[in-house]
């Protein structure tokens, strides 16, 4: 079968890797920057609480999130919201796309820890389901999780038997990678179908994503599987996929190049790319941070300072992560 099959059914198959509810943080595989800080749900919160300042037609509109693991990022945006603006507790909608029952459950559960019956979050099984005149979606790390095809001197990986082989690649997808002059690395699939579904959903909206990659090609392959916080190369000789298939995550670098393109496409206009360190801070990180200090003891407030040095710091999150806006 073609790789991108292939990993689909890691990822998403009967048993696959996010067919339930994985840990994220110091007992899962990987860290994000939403199970890093708090800050990072309020900052995105505190951006879409500027549009609504600009438009407040879009106060009736939906807040929503795509692919919310447990819902720590869409939880920690109401919370900044209903802090700064109680009111929009009563207008906005609230919703996450999230097609495993599994995962939906544990949202649930979630959401209720978080604000008991006084918040209701509508489920969406695909973006396809969604019907709204206005809607900020906001996703973290969603696009490195869509199946990719792997090409390498005008061939395209195989698997069978859990093992990688290659073969000739089709024009389509050969004049595909000339035209991005990609020689070697990944070529992602089904980001044209998600940005079309998307602008489909609505009639205006803003979508601000984050994740890790780059602008342009890097003709070699970045696609890895990560263990208990260990990366191995998809391409190490001791990596025995078998062993891996559908108990550890695999993902690769997103080209950023190619979601926006797709985006456009669907009739979307780029706001803008920048490090998520540049996005958090113009989104307002500092002031929210000025705010916390006020309040709370300074033993607090530095445990908080350690963790956003995760998200700013270019060594961690701060650079190799990107944020990306588009708006229709």
């Amino acid at each position: 079968m073609r790789f991108s099959r292939y990993m689909n059914e890691w990822l998403y198959g009967e048993d696959g890797y996010y067919k339930h509810f994985k840990a994220i943080g110091k007992s899962g595989d990987f860290y994000t920057a939403v199970s890093a800080s708090r800050f990072f749900g309020a900052s995105i919160a505190n951006y879409f609480l500027s549009l609504l300042k600009k438009n407040p037609a879009y106060r009736n509109g939906w807040l929503i999130e795509v692919g919310a693991h447990q819902g720590y990022l869409l939880c920690d945006m109401i919370q900044w919201l209903y802090t700064c603006d109680p009111a929009l507790m009563q207008t906005l909608r609230f919703g996450i796309i999230e097609r495993q029952p599994d995962v939906q459950e544990a949202q649930r559960n979630y959401i209720k820890e978080r604000f008991g019956d006084d918040i209701a979050v509508i489920h969406f099984n695909d973006i396809g389901e969604v019907e709204a005149s206005y809607a900020f979606m906001v996703a973290n790390e969603i696009f490195d999780a869509f199946p990719c095809e792997l090409l390498k001197d005008e061939k395209i990986a195989i698997v069978e038997n859990h093992h990688i082989m290659w073969e000739e690649t089709p024009d389509e997808i050969l004049q595909w990678a000339k035209s991005h002059h990609l020689k070697q690395g990944e070529i992602a699939v089904g980001y044209e179908e998600f940005a079309k579904a998307m602008s489909q959903s609505i009639e205006h909206g803003d979508f601000v994503s984050f994740d890790y990659g780059e602008k342009y090609v890097r003709n070699d392959f970045s696609i890895r599987i990560y263990r208990k916080h260990e990366t191995f190369p998809l391409f190490d000789e001791s990596l025995v996929l078998e062993k891996s298939y559908q108990n550890d995550d695999i993902t690769y670098d997103v080209n950023f190049k190619h979601v926006a393109e797709a985006f456009i496409a669907a009739g979307f206009q780029e706001e803008a790319y920048e490090t998520q360190a540049r996005a958090l801070v113009r989104f307002g990180l500092m002031e929210i941070l000025e705010q916390f200090a006020k309040k709370t003891t300074q033993s607090v407030y530095l445990r908080e300072i350690d963790k956003i040095k995760t998200l700013l710091s270019p060594t961690m999150m701060g650079d190799r992560f990107k944020m990306i806006h588009f708006k229709k």
